[in-house]
């Protein structure tokens, strides 16, 4: 297997791991199984995962996101209204998850201190991808506060979805509308604000100032104002 380039070994290494999760989380205990299950090289699995089964966790997320690309390409989205976009972008998300109990550990490795940073970076990450999917062009503030806001409502999806037994998921399909449409109410708002002269006079100097706010020249892949409607 010396001949496996680095993500081709990653993904072998994911597929033998993800069995031992439901058991052993995303632990030592289940890094180390992969890489006996697997026959590689120690050295080479610990060259390509140096954090072990927190790289495999990650990267279990990312295929997550590339199968959500995949479903996308494949659906015929012209006609949808911005809001069904984003329902069928999360709603996929979740749905090409090959295994639930993966999320659940992986929640909650992401939840210890130590990787709250790379967790909220990969939920980030999740988010920037479905607005590139919706084709988002904004360009200032716009862009931070659209995928803040999104990465809330994804985040706050998934933690049901882990705790529901309804049939075919139907309870987290409805609580994510219910959360789409608390967000298309505050869009709203915010529209009756900038369609009032006094309020929109007493934001203009605010205004201004999150207009000088631009987005990253790059942008890192995985690596609340803010209309939704832009």
């Amino acid at each position: 297997m010396s001949d496996l380039s680095f993500q081709e070994t990653r993904r072998i290494l994911l597929e033998a791991a993800v069995k031992h999760v439901a058991f052993d989380g995303w632990s030592k205990a289940t890094f180390d199984a992969a890489v006996a299950e697997t026959e590689l090289d120690p050295l080479i699995a610990s060259s390509v995962c140096p954090q072990g089964a927190i790289d495999l966790a990650v990267e279990f997320h990312k295929s997550g996101d590339q199968a959500l690309i995949d479903r996308w390409k494949a659906k015929n989205t012209q006609g949808m209204k911005i809001r069904e976009k984003v329902a069928f972008a999360v709603r996929s998300r979740l749905e090409v998850v090959t295994d639930k109990e993966a999320v659940r550990r992986g929640s909650t490795l992401f939840a210890f201190p130590q990787n709250s940073a790379k967790g909220a970076k990969l939920i980030w990450g999740t988010a920037d991808l479905i607005w590139e999917l919706l084709g988002d062009t904004s360009e200032d503030l716009n862009w931070y506060t659209k995928r803040a806001t999104l990465s809330a409502l994804y985040s706050s999806v998934v933690l049901f979805w882990l705790g529901d037994d309804s049939e075919d998921h139907q309870a987290t399909w409805d609580f994510l509308d219910r959360r789409i449409e608390n967000v298309m109410q505050v869009e709203q708002l915010k529209a009756t604000v900038r369609g009032n002269t006094t309020l929109s006079k007493l934001f203009a100097g605010p205004n201004w100032l999150a207009g000088q706010i631009k987005r990253p020249t790059k942008i890192p892949r995985v690596d609340l104002p803010g209309s939704w409607n832009r």
